[in-house]
């Protein structure tokens, strides 16, 4: 058996808390406050205390879609990044940059995040950015 206990901040919102993801055999069992962290002083709010669920949900995608004929199918990655890439130019020619808008999540990092409203910004134009993780 490979138990691990491993210090990480919670995805949830831009709070910070820290947290222990506890792990057997390389599946993700529990989460722990970290009762040093001074940003939660050891204690979760209720999604803090099951943050380690959606990381292994059955619901979670983890292939690319497309919607052919009218049902979603899996398809490659090159493919789909391929079609969002000729669906963000159309729209942009079409419309301009203010009618892309994009939403960020609280369920990836804080750069990944960054990377996402640097795209908004400088690739496509505009400053329609939101985010999820509002308290």
């Amino acid at each position: 058996m490979d138990y691990r206990n491993t210090l990480t901040t919670c995805t949830y919102c831009g709070c910070g808390c820290n947290l222990f993801l506890e792990s057997l055999d390389g599946k993700l069992t529990h989460t722990t406050p970290c009762k040093t962290s001074p940003v939660n002083e050891g204690k979760l709010c209720i999604k803090g205390w099951n943050v380690h669920q959606f990381v292994q949900s059955e619901k979670r995608l983890n292939k690319p879609l497309l919607r052919k004929d009218g049902k979603l199918t899996e398809v490659s990655w090159d493919e789909a990044l391929d079609f969002t890439v000729s669906k963000l130019k159309e729209i942009k020619e079409a419309n301009g940059s203010d009618s892309v808008g994009f939403f960020a999540s609280a369920k990836v990092t804080n750069e990944e995040n960054y990377l996402m409203q640097k795209f908004a910004r400088a690739a496509i134009g505009t400053n329609s950015v939101d985010h999820c993780a509002r308290l």
